[in-house]
């Protein structure tokens, strides 16, 4: 199952979320997929009870389409890491030969 998030403004009608879709489909950013669960045979009915009760007391992780945006915004926040950092090093070397350059430029005159 993968979840691509897009803010309309207050309430939008069918037919602009539609519309919306035709065109920008192809352009939208979806999350990686996530493996969704296989619905299992019946069981006891005040099992399922309890543990419903159970898990409704502790805070859960959200439904799979929150975890596959929470996914996707992670994903997108270590390659913002990466990015940073290569352009962080980048202007370190830059500085460090400006500075070496300067260094030998004084040098020559005498």
């Amino acid at each position: 199952m993968a979840v691509c998030k897009i803010t309309f403004g207050p309430e939008p009608k069918d037919y602009e979320v539609h519309g919306f879709l035709a065109k920008e489909y192809y352009g939208l950013r979806f999350s990686p997929a996530v493996a969704a669960a296989v619905k299992e045979s019946r069981k006891n009915p005040k099992r399922v009870r309890r543990q419903v009760r159970k898990e409704l007391r502790e805070p859960g992780m959200g439904t799979k389409s929150q975890q596959a945006l929470k996914l996707q915004q992670e994903q997108i926040k270590t390659g913002r890491k990466a990015v940073s950092k290569e352009n962080k090093e980048a202007k370190a070397i830059r500085q460090f030969e400006l500075k070496q350059q300067k260094k030998k430029e004084k040098h020559r005159g005498r």
